[in-house]
């Protein structure tokens, strides 16, 4: 607690020299203030995004089966989601200029636990007490642990705060350990996007790698322009100098291309998943990054930084519950199943449906080209009925099945 580091502070003081105790009590007070001011910024920023990503996704829910497909741009729900949206992402965007780098990343499980209290709260399906507790309660778990890492995170996260003047950014950019970072990065980004691109390596940890090492570069980005406009506000203007527009250019280049990468990911993989494995995989890079650029940890003792990779370990734990818990959805099917049409018989050959269902094909079975599938998944064949023309005292069934080859 403040308390209590206050405390150790004052024993620090009687033992040291008398002349720095009073700037040192001042400067950590007002880092710790600094690091609340950071997170509680990134948790509100987080929080409304969640919520503003819900209120637009109710919308477009509730205009599925409207003609006009832009009916979302003349409802005040979708235009309130996108006034939250973008403020939520400007309370992220400050947020980075006045707590660590290592300390914001993390706080994005707050966005995961929202989604999953809202997705609780919100349901519309009737349920039991007891249907509710089994279904649910990896939710509650995955919650409860994410806020246990998230608190760890906030109580043991690094100290440094330097400012973010044009030259300490100029100075941690050449700086050898950052620039031999970027070279292991940029060698394994291009080795990934070989893969990716040229051996058709679809695997979702390939894929959100590629966006992982991309946003380790968009939060460096992101937190040297944000701390170099807070400080130009405050009256020390910073952006005269040329590594702030180039900061600013990386950052949107970065940006753009890690959506690009998490698009294509959505549509080969479950969101949920996505989720999961892409918030582990960005967090520890971007922490590795914050603190090989800014040196986030240099001056930490051992058992802070234990303690808050222990959070992350818990918090990442957390989010992998709460994701693998989502209802998958389900997929839509554009042909109605004959057999289950009411008056119609039960057309089946040999435990086949007569329009056997075909992944990632939303054509009917007959406009398929079904030369290369086995004979089991061909069209069942009716029996031909025999219909005595002129007879009122025919028996049949009223239509006639022409037989045919599979080719035709």
């Amino acid at each position: 607690s403040i308390g209590q580091h206050r405390a150790f502070l004052g024993v620090q003081c009687v033992l040291g020299p008398p002349g720095l105790c009073p700037n040192h009590v001042h400067s950590c007070e007002l880092s710790l203030q600094e690091n609340l001011i950071g997170a509680l910024l990134a948790i509100f920023g987080h929080l409304v995004v969640s919520i503003a990503l819900n209120l637009q996704k109710y919308c477009h829910i509730r205009l599925a089966g409207s003609k006009d497909s832009r009916a979302y741009f003349k409802t005040k729900t979708w235009w309130l989601g996108l006034f939250l949206m973008l403020l939520g992402e400007l309370g992220v965007f400050a947020s980075y200029a006045f707590a660590p780098l290592s300390l914001i990343v993390p706080l994005s499980a707050v966005s995961v636990i929202a989604s999953a209290i809202i997705g609780i709260i919100f349901i519309k399906e009737k349920w039991k007490p007891k249907d509710f507790l089994r279904r649910y309660v990896l939710s509650f778990v995955g919650c409860g642990l994410a806020v246990v890492g998230t608190y760890l995170l906030v109580t043991f996260a690094p100290n440094s705060h330097e400012k973010m003047t044009g030259e300490n950014v100029t100075r941690h950019l050449v700086s050898w350990p950052f620039l031999l970072y970027m070279l292991v990065e940029i060698i394994l980004f291009c080795l990934l996007l070989y893969f990716y691109k040229e051996k058709n390596a679809n695997n979702i940890v390939v894929i959100l790698l590629l966006v992982a090492l991309l946003g380790s570069m968009t939060v460096v980005t992101v937190k040297a322009v944000a701390g170099m406009l807070v400080l130009s506000i405050q009256g020390n203007l910073q952006l005269d100098y040329p590594i702030f527009y180039v900061m600013f250019v990386c950052m949107v280049a970065t940006a753009v291309y890690q959506a690009a990468f998490l698009s294509q990911a959505s549509q080969m993989y479950d969101s949920s998943l996505i989720a999961s494995v892409g918030y582990i995989l960005s967090t520890t890079i971007a922490i590795t990054a914050g603190a090989i650029f800014y040196l986030d940890f240099i001056g930490e003792d051992v058992l802070h930084i234990c303690m808050f990779a222990l959070g992350c370990l818990i918090a990442f734990l957390g989010v992998f519950l709460i994701t693998r818990n989502r209802k998958k959805p389900i997929p839509f099917e554009p042909y109605i199943s004959m057999d289950a049409m009411p008056g119609m018989q039960n057309m089946h050959d040999k435990g086949m449906t007569v329009q056997p269902e075909l992944k990632a094909s939303f054509s009917y079975g007959a406009l398929e080209n079904n030369d290369n599938i086995s004979e089991i998944y061909a069209p069942a064949t009716l029996p031909v009925m025999q219909e005595e023309h002129g007879s009122r005292s025919a028996s049949g069934v009223p239509y006639r099945v022409l037989e045919h080859t599979k080719k035709e």
